[in-house]
């Protein structure tokens, strides 16, 4: 069987990022030639399949927990060759489906691939401690503000009770605005290293609306270098930026390919 890490992207509350920082960071990964499998955890309140586009596909996890489905018929191929295992978006297959298989589906997926990334649940419900649990490591998602570092520190501890790695933190959001709490401060607070810092950036929100992550529609935007910058991190390798050619910029963006 294949050695696969798994890696849970945590956040003490809504808002902060979490999902499409696993979106963007899975894509990333890929991109370094590492097969990496996406799965949205997040049952009740699901969002990736809209960030990716796929909200009308037949098979999702609601399926697969719901026993009608195998895991292998919800695994979709997305850009760069990732696999994205979305959820659904109705509360009639939310209805159907069985949170407490969750585990055994997550048991099923070690060895797909090199990385699975799971997006899970905000805040400290037993459908977010279940992907934390699994997980080799946790990102923890944080903005750089009083209630977010607030609610992240209650994700640490819980991190800390069930003795599941906290690998570190992406500083989701940041403006470089008076107020923000900053880097430095953050990392003595919880004891880990700021990972990856996200500015702020608006081709992350045209990005929701075209349905394409940020790294693919404006490859050469600050928000999305940070996500290529994280990733190479993860794999242990020297990030290289290469700023994309003039004419590949020019169809990306009239053609959207």
């Amino acid at each position: 069987m294949q050695n696969i890490k798994v890696i849970t992207v945590a956040s003490g509350k809504g808002g902060t990022g979490k999902t499409t920082t696993t979106v963007n960071l899975g894509i990333a990964l890929a991109a370094l030639k590492r097969q990496t499998v996406i799965l949205d955890a997040d049952i009740a309140m699901a969002n990736l399949a809209l960030l990716l586009g796929m909200e009308k596909v037949e098979v999702t996890l609601h399926e697969v927990l719901a026993g009608e489905k195998d895991i292998n018929e919800a695994m979709y191929k997305g850009p760069n060759g990732v696999i994205i295992v979305p959820c659904g978006i109705s509360l009639t297959g939310f209805q159907k489906s069985h949170p407490e298989k969750l585990q055994e589906v997550l048991m099923k997926l070690l060895g797909k691939a090199e990385f699975l990334l799971i997006d899970a649940p905000a805040g400290l419900g037993k459908d977010s401690i279940i992907p934390m649990a699994i997980a080799d490591e946790i990102l923890l998602v944080l903005n750089p503000e009083v209630s977010s570092i607030s609610d992240g520190l209650k994700i640490k501890l819980m991190a800390d009770t069930i003795e599941t790695s906290m690998r570190g933190i992406i500083l989701n959001r940041v403006r470089k605005r008076e107020g923000e709490i900053k880097r430095d401060k953050i990392e003595k607070i919880f004891n880990l290293k700021v990972m990856a810092e996200i500015p702020e950036d608006t081709s992350v929100i045209d990005s929701v609306a075209k349905r394409k992550p940020v790294i693919l529609t404006k490859p050469n935007s600050a928000a999305a270098i940070a996500y290529k910058r994280l990733a190479a991190d993860l794999v242990g390798e020297k990030f290289e930026y290469k700023r994309e050619g003039l004419i590949k910029r020019f169809v990306s963006s009239v053609f959207g390919r």
